[in-house]
């Protein structure tokens, strides 16, 4: 495993931050880290880059100890930007790109290409207080990722963006992952999640309370559910709320009538069809596997509930 945080806790005053979280982050995955605000995302991320330390546990890099020799390896954009206001663009970044190791030759040259890249060049000169919440973004995330790390974290990376810019950003942290980059992202955006990441780990109140890989966690939380695209007439009156079906849901789509059933437990789709076959003209079947985002809202209402 190329990322492991082995049972880590951190308390600040009597507020238990982190309680026993591990999570495992597979090499050159994109990896979501998860939850609703205050349950300890920032706080493990802090950890994993040295910026505080665990009462108790450990982070592994490679299956060895995390060292601070292993800090150059990572780049980290924070939530909370950290950029100099009075500075010009390019006179910061290159700054910044030489505290990372780079030369100021390499770092200009890189930096040339990541501004043409993104399309800012015009800011070079520009104070960075003249610029966007949103464009000082781009800037934070170019230094971020310039002296190549192996890992890359990303804290909330698409706050203050708008659609086209969220759109380009992402296609930058694919093209990142491709290249080798194993990436953190860090957000409770579920849409943007659902998109781009293969793992993740979802911390609730201090503890992780799921983790895995994104499709089999999907699976996982399937019901038994499906949506059927249909053309005639057909009464469910006397099947919704029976041994076979509940209806949750009706309408059109695509100019077709569909229904959404969920199947009772030893029911198959095929069981559905042979009802509507004989009376309906089936168009499309289609399996109703639950969003990120309802998965998210319903562990942690069970957690809540099992807190109380």
């Amino acid at each position: 495993m190329f990322l492991e945080a082995k049972n880590v806790t951190k308390t600040y005053l009597d507020h238990k931050a982190l309680d026993n979280v591990s999570i495992e982050v597979p090499e050159k995955s994109i990896f979501g880290l998860l939850g609703p605000n205050g349950a300890g995302k920032t706080t493990l991320i802090r950890i994993i880059t040295r910026i505080t330390m665990p009462d108790s546990g450990e982070i592994l890099l490679d299956g060895k100890p995390l060292s601070s020799g292993d800090i150059a390896k990572i780049g980290y954009m924070p939530e909370e930007r950290g950029l100099y206001k009075k500075m010009k663009v390019g006179e910061q970044a290159i700054y910044l790109a030489r505290l990372k190791g780079l030369s100021k030759k390499e770092a200009e040259k890189k930096l040339r290409q990541w501004f043409i890249k993104l399309n800012i060049v015009p800011w070079w000169n520009k104070k960075v207080e003249e610029l966007s919440k949103g464009m000082q973004q781009k800037v934070q995330f170019i230094v971020t990722v310039l002296h190549e790390p192996r890992l890359l974290i990303f804290d909330e990376p698409f706050s203050g963006f708008d659609p086209i810019n969220v759109n380009i950003l992402k296609n930058e942290i694919k093209e990142l992952n491709e290249n080798g980059a194993t990436i953190i992202f860090s957000t409770h955006n579920m849409a943007s999640v659902e998109e781009i990441c293969d793992h993740i780990a979802l911390i609730n109140n201090s503890k992780k309370v799921l983790s895995g890989d994104i499709n089999e966690i999907k699976n996982r939380y399937k019901t038994n559910s499906f949506k059927v695209e249909y053309a005639g007439e057909i009464s469910f009156e006397n099947l919704n709320g029976s041994d076979i079906l509940q209806i949750t849901g009706k309408g059109k789509i695509n100019g077709h009538k569909f229904i959404d059933v969920k199947l009772k437990e030893g029911m198959t789709v095929n069981d559905l069809l042979n009802i509507m076959i004989p009376k309906v003209q089936i168009i499309a079947v289609n399996e109703i596997v639950p969003s990120l985002n309802d998965i998210f809202i319903k562990v942690v209402n069970e957690n809540k509930r099992h807190n109380e």
